[in-house]
């Protein structure tokens, strides 16, 4: 998967209006994953098309945050008045096209999440 397509599937899926901004949400989800991930940060960044691995932090090192902090650390990098609540629904749509465009590698990325973390990465039925 290329990085446009990436971030179109984003943007369809989180029905996000234009393209800059749902790269920016693409971005904003990466890195505050990244911040949460140990190992599996570069792993995952390694199999990112283009200037997408580049928002993965790959220093190796972890914060230990929740899901809500998650959202709120998502909403803040993105800008643009995203709420917690708009940020779940981007990083969602962004943990969708990371499940198509890396395929076994997410895998090894949900093991190193808790359990709390099942509503973003689609492991649990969305939480209303």
């Amino acid at each position: 998967m290329q990085e446009h397509e990436f971030v179109s599937a984003v943007q369809q899926s989180a029905g996000i209006p234009d393209h800059e901004h749902a790269q920016q949400a693409v971005r904003a989800t990466l890195m505050v994953l990244g911040q949460r991930l140990s190992t599996e940060a570069a792993d995952l960044a390694a199999q990112l098309p283009g200037e997408l691995a580049g928002a993965v932090p790959t220093d190796g090192s972890v914060e230990r945050f929740d899901l809500a902090e998650f959202y709120r650390r998502v909403a803040e990098a993105e800008g643009r008045g995203c709420t917690p609540e708009q940020a779940r629904q981007h990083a969602r749509a962004v943990t969708a096209a990371l499940r198509e465009a890396v395929g076994a590698e997410y895998l090894h990325v949900l093991d190193q999440l808790p359990a709390d973390y099942g509503d973003l990465m689609h492991t649990e039925n969305a939480q209303h």
